[in-house]
């Protein structure tokens, strides 16, 4: 249990709504091994008070703090230094404090890479990402960052396709991205040994929606690794889908996890942090232990 005195430094999360945010069950799990006089807080906080917020943290010398929606892009004027990483993904989930004010990255990429950085050689791999949302991005600079030839990223609507790709037009990562229709899949699936979801297809309470169809399950190579982002349900339907099959499954939670372990080594200036135990101070929270 954290004890919480007149010296506690302060770290947080900001969003709205916030009261969902699993974070400080991991930081706090953290925090408590490692015996630090630290303490994670949620901190309600609407699109209006942003500025006021932000001003307000540098008043209390608020160590750092997460970002998630609806802040992750609309933080980044407000901060002094933002790290070629975020500028990349157009986004924020981690801000400190430096000596030129507050600095903003998103370790969202680190996250995604980290359960995958010795399962391939990825100079070989062409990834095929479901999606062109806002987490769609982490993971394609994630694949940049792996150093994927190519990254291949499939939607639905053709002009938010088109939108996705022109706003990749500034950054190194537009030589290697492929935008393509739903209906090239059934090429690419076979193609792929990597396979992420970022849609929201399959998240609860919808639990029993695909990203993909069953026939298109069964088009992935055996060699394949489903990779969704969705936590809850663990796992889920597609992700049961695809260890039927044989294939190599990676779930959302470790990606939480390890986003927030590279946000809390910046916070603390560590090396290491108690991965494991946030791991399972997250599993024991949600009952998937």
């Amino acid at each position: 249990m954290v004890q919480i005195t007149g010296t506690t430094k302060l770290l947080g999360v900001i969003g709205d709504p916030i009261a969902h945010s699993l974070s400080p069950v991991i930081h706090n799990a953290a925090i408590a091994t490692l015996d630090l006089d630290y303490v994670y807080l949620p901190f309600p906080i609407i699109s209006a008070n942003l500025p006021n917020a932000i001003a307000g943290f540098e008043a209390i010398s608020l160590v750092g703090f997460s970002v998630t929606i609806p802040h992750k892009k609309a933080i980044m004027p407000l901060l002094a230094e933002i790290d070629k990483i975020a500028t990349a993904v157009g986004a924020v989930n981690t801000v400190w404090r430096t000596s030129k004010g507050w600095r903003g990255s998103n370790t969202d990429v680190a996250g995604f890479i980290s359960p995958l950085l010795n399962l391939h050689d990825w100079s070989q791999v062409t990834p095929v990402i479901l999606g062109n949302g806002g987490a769609a991005r982490a993971v394609v600079y994630g694949c940049y960052e792996l150093g994927c030839p190519e990254i291949h990223v499939c939607g639905r609507n053709k002009q938010n396709l088109r939108e996705f790709k022109e706003s990749w037009a500034r950054s190194p990562v537009s030589d290697r991205l492929i935008v393509r229709d739903w209906e090239e899949l059934d090429t690419l699936l076979p193609q792929t040994t990597l396979l992420v979801n970022t849609t929201p297809l399959g998240m609860h309470p919808n639990e029993e929606q695909l990203p993909l169809s069953l026939e298109q399950i069964d088009r992935l190579s055996p060699q394949a690794i489903a990779y969704d982002l969705i936590y809850t349900p663990r796992p889920t339907k597609f992700l049961k889908e695809a260890q039927m099959r044989g294939l190599t499954t990676i779930d959302g939670l470790e990606m939480l996890v390890q986003q927030g372990a590279a946000a809390l080594k910046i916070w603390l200036q560590r090396d290491t942090v108690p991965v494991d135990v946030m791991r399972s101070a997250l599993e024991s929270y949600l009952k998937i232990a």
